[in-house]
């Protein structure tokens, strides 16, 4: 007889060798069925005996039917095995039942702590397709519904393989066709370009005279080193690269799809751009670029490209081309340029209305050495020829062409040109080429108010001081003024870089109110002359000090010692922070600076300050400043609409923050004898920088505003030499800057509506209500002169300063030195 193991049960999986333990328990007991599906009793697994209804239904088989049992009969013995095979057992005294024969079957292991169960029945093979538990049901292997075989997915990326590799082959393709092959003369077209005021009346008509500033040259004529510092400022790989920029392109895509400028153009891609009158910041250009690139580098050799770039790009100045550009700079051949020459043309073409030494020397040497570096970098200039090398002298700057302001409405149309280039990537030649119509965001009423107060009172005062100011309207961003000297084709002063002094303290005032704990405009410090701080000996300016008053009052006074104190026990980065948080660019501002920026030790730019006084005005929410309003074609359809950074409101400081700043500036236009007409509520604050010579100043600000108008004031010089009135003392922020400031805010203001700051909710310690720092407005100055308040036959209010008879202020050098805001650092 052959030994049967039965296959319905499970066996569990070897032990592994180890050390002997106890042993198992011994196996359950299964009843066994004899041959022919009918136990030793007559029962039928799964059924009943014939004419016995089930009694028992504790006992069960293996196929989980219902055991019988007879109450008259001997209880079955249940089979086991130990050791030796399984055998069926029959009644005691019997002989055993013959052994039943069962198809071997597969028997998977089960875990160990599995719990044992019974098998199902067998039943009919389950359907194939997508019925439940078939292979195209759910756990089952076929294909569900609406999921791609592995066939079609390897199709659809074939494709898109066949698409990212073919589709630009075919593009460039077709694109070879429809491009044309540009010409140096193609970049010359006599249209009319206008740039308008907000109201849109013009302010600059430009009238080009077609190609009469333009000297066509050989290359053979352009030194060799001139040649060398042009591909230095533009592309330092145009004798080895096929013509444009792969890297280049790929940067033009991201900026394209993430809102942002440049891309990186090669010199053969500049040439096609203005000689295609293609200069929009689309993709669409770059691919033209890239197709005309690649065509004009298989029909021209690089010196020829070269040459024909050299003749078509701008460089300020209404210079069309390199000969142009050598005689409008420095009035001669190309071909008696030296080697700082060439660097300062090849400097300027990214930015020429910007980066013109008679506009900004400072970046225009910032540009010289960045060529000159890159041509030792190449090989192309030796470090010993490079040694001593500056920013060359050059002629003055002169009209551009017909319909171009020459007076200070030349700045203007200078700044839109930059704005053009650096948020909308047009170059200067776009204008003229498609005949562009620019509205600007220029109050004209309160830009000529602005330009007469400042001409009118530096005209009191000695011929070597200048003046800049910008207005910003706090509710947009928008530059309402601006005025950077009345030469429009000199040095804009607006674009300088000047020290603020005192009136970067509302910064220092911010960063104080966002403390962890706050500190607020209640918190008292000693506020004493001379005092040492943190190494430094700090004084007050002449000699006004408190023993101990609050920030307001110090807000108020202008106590040095009290501001350097603040920014020591905050942090000087704290105060950096705070600026760029209001407005003042990442760009401005040292990264490890000392509590010396508390006075205003480091340099910033006059509309920098007006844009970062209007986030205050307008309750921490900053906007980009921006002259630009729309820029449409000669048709007069929009062409380039508004970037979003350009109108967004940015949430910067928290509204309260700015409020208890705006609030620790309200009494310094009183104190200072500057306040607006009608008592409009204004916030001001004056600041001055000493001169290197003891006792004299060399700049000096004044920046307040109004809910609806932010303007900032500089007064100083060319060479930063002592200011001062015609009678010889010093001029401080609120005299010469404060009397500018007030005329230009009560023009602005004249007519609006008065608008109040909203409710003031001290943040930290309050300051006392009691505590009155402003002086009297029946104050006497130092000379018995009594300041009046008259009102002028023009209708402008000419408030605590001293007016002639029809309203107008007198000569800088009588208005009184007060103390209280004869506001100067220590450095």
């Amino acid at each position: 007889m052959n030994d049967q193991r039965d296959p319905r049960r499970r066996v569990p999986p070897p032990r592994p060798a180890g050390p002997p333990g106890p042993p198992p328990p011994p196996p359950r007991r299964r009843p066994v069925v004899p041959p022919g599906g009918v136990d030793r009793r007559g029962y039928i697994p799964g059924g009943a005996a014939p004419g016995r209804p089930p009694v028992d239904p504790d006992l069960a088989y293996n196929d989980g039917a219902p055991a019988n049992r007879d109450p008259g009969r001997e209880p079955e013995l249940l089979t086991h095995y130990d050791s030796g095979p399984m055998r069926s057992v029959g009644p005691v005294g019997q002989p055993a039942a013959p052994p039943r024969r069962i198809a071997p079957t597969r028997v998977e292991p089960r875990p160990i702590d599995e719990p044992a169960h019974h098998s199902a029945p067998p039943g009919p093979p389950p359907p194939r397709g997508g019925g439940p538990g078939g292979p195209g049901g759910p756990g089952g292997r076929g294909r569900q519904p609406g999921k791609p075989t592995g066939r079609r997915v390897r199709r659809i990326l074939f494709w898109l393989i066949g698409l990212f590799v073919f589709g630009p082959i075919l593009a460039f393709a077709i694109g070879w066709f429809i491009v044309p092959m540009p010409t140096p003369d193609a970049a010359f077209k006599a249209q009319v370009a206008t740039v308008n005021f907000s109201d849109g009346k013009p302010l600059a008509t430009i009238k080009p005279e077609g190609t009469q500033n333009r000297i066509n040259v050989k290359l053979s004529e352009v030194p060799q080193q001139v040649q060398d510092a042009v591909l230095s400022a533009e592309d330092r790989s145009f004798k080895t690269n096929p013509g444009f920029s792969i890297t280049g392109i790929g940067r033009a895509v991201w900026n394209q799809l993430t809102g942002g400028v440049g891309g990186g153009s090669t010199i053969t891609q500049q040439y096609i751009k203005i000689t295609t009158s293609s200069d929009q910041h689309t993709l669409w250009r770059k691919f033209k670029e890239v197709i005309g690139a690649a065509k004009v580098s298989k029909a021209y050799t690089k010196d020829q490209i070269l040459e024909d770039y050299l003749n078509a790009i701008y460089f300020g100045r209404g210079a069309n081309g390199i000969g142009a550009a050598a005689k409008a700079y420095f009035g001669k051949s190309v071909q008696d340029l030296n080697v700082a020459q060439g660097a300062l043309l090849a400097g300027v073409i990214q930015s020429p209305s910007r980066w013109d030494p008679k506009v900004n020397p400072s970046k225009a040497a910032e540009r010289v050495n960045y060529v000159l570096d890159g041509m030792v970098a190449q090989g192309w200039l030796s470090r010993a020829d490079r040694a001593g090398l500056t920013l060359p002298e050059t002629l003055a700057s002169r009209p551009q062409g017909v319909g171009i302001p020459g007076d200070h409405l030349g700045h203007v149309y200078s700044q839109v040109k930059a704005e053009l280039k650096d948020r909308y990537g047009l170059g200067e030649s776009d204008l003229t080429q498609d005949g562009l119509i620019v509205t600007t965001t220029i109050d004209p009423v309160l830009e000529k108010k602005a330009a007469d107060t400042a001409v009118k009172i530096m005209k009191q005062n000695p011929a070597n001081l200048r003046t800049s100011l910008v207005s910003v309207d706090p509710k947009t961003g928008e530059i309402k003024a601006y005025y950077g000297g009345e030469n429009g084709v000199g040095l804009d002063y607006a674009q300088a870089d000047k020290q603020p002094g005192s009136s970067f303290k509302p910064f220092v005032m911010a960063a104080a109110l966002q403390q962890d704990p706050p500190i607020g405009l209640g918190k008292k410090y000693n506020g004493s002359s001379p005092q040492t701080i943190a190494g430094h000996t700090v004084t007050n300016s002449d000699g006004d000090s408190c023993d101990e008053c609050s920030l307001k009052t110090a807000m108020t006074k202008s106590i040095n010692t009290i501001f350097y104190q603040l920014a020591v026990d905050i942090g000087p980065g704290a105060v950096v922070n705070a600026a760029h948080q209001a407005g003042i660019p990442d760009d401005e501002l040292k990264a490890s600076p000392t509590a010396g920026i508390a006075l205003g030790d480091q340099e910033v730019h006059v509309g920098d300050m007006a844009s970062a006084y209007a986030t205050f005005a307008a309750e921490g929410t900053y906007h980009l400043p921006h002259m630009i309003a729309k820029v449409e074609d000669s048709s007069g359809d929009e062409r380039f609409p508004l970037r979003s950074d350009d109108t967004a409101a940015v949430s910067r400081i928290d509204p309260q923050v700015a409020r208890n700043v705006t609030e620790s500036m309200m009494d310094v236009a009183r104190s200072s004898l500057i306040p607006l007409a009608g008592s409009r509520p204004v916030a001001v604050k004056t600041g001055t920088t000493q001169s290197n010579i003891q006792g004299q100043n060399k700049d000096a600000w004044t920046v307040g505003f109004t809910p609806q108008l932010s303007t900032a004031v500089w007064v100083g010089t060319d060479d930063n030499s002592p200011i001062k009135t015609s009678a010889g003392r010093p001029i401080y922020g609120r005299m010469v800057p404060g009397q500018i400031w007030q005329g230009v805010m009560n023009a602005g203001m004249g007519g609006k509506p008065t608008e109040q700051f909203s409710k003031f909710d001290a943040i930290g310690q309050a300051p006392s209500d009691s505590e009155d720092s402003s002086e009297s407005e029946d104050a006497d100055d130092e000379d018995g002169r009594h300041h009046r308040r008259h009102r002028g036959e023009d209708g402008e209010a000419c408030d605590f300063v001293q007016c002639d008879d029809n309203g107008d202020p007198v000569d800088g050098d009588d208005r009184r030195n007060n103390n209280n805001d004869d506001d100067d650092d220590d450095w």
